[in-house]
């Protein structure tokens, strides 16, 4: 996956890998040919301050995810609005991989990931550098007290 400099702190351009999971899981059963499930490539914009993972409508749709309940959302301009969630959504970024529930906006054309994603594949943000990389280049390493 492409990692690009972004020009504002804490946020870089990552391309990501999108899939239906529920297609995954049936074409590892031998359920469904792996040519069929569907997924796709996309461009996101990493926002160590944000929270969710946020996708168009337009991806989730051609994904075909399995919309959940509507949540309320405040944006960073104060405005506030109700939005459906979108369950089953698998995520690859840089080799590192999970399962999220993602906001669904209508007006999106690139991915939005928030911190909730990079925790959990132990990704970090270089705002240095301007770029994504994983804590531990030999895997994620997830800590407990």
């Amino acid at each position: 996956m492409k990692v690009k400099a972004r020009n504002r702190v804490g946020r870089v351009t990552v391309e990501l890998l999108v899939a239906n999971y529920g297609d995954l899981a049936l074409a590892r059963r031998g359920l469904l040919a792996e040519d069929k499930v569907r997924r796709q490539t996309i461009s996101g914009i990493v926002d160590s301050a944000a929270a969710r993972l946020v996708l168009p409508q337009g991806l989730v749709t051609q994904l075909g995810l399995p919309l959940g309940e509507k949540i309320n959302i405040r944006y960073a301009d104060g405005r506030r609005v109700q939005r459906l969630q979108a369950e089953d959504v698998y995520v690859e970024i840089l080799g590192r991989h999970g399962t999220f529930t993602a906001i669904v906006e209508p007006r999106r054309r690139t991915a939005l990931i928030g911190f909730i994603v990079l925790g959990d594949l132990d990704l970090l943000v270089d705002c240095l550098h301007q770029r994504l990389e994983p804590r531990d280049p030999a895997g994620p390493l997830y800590e407990i007290e």
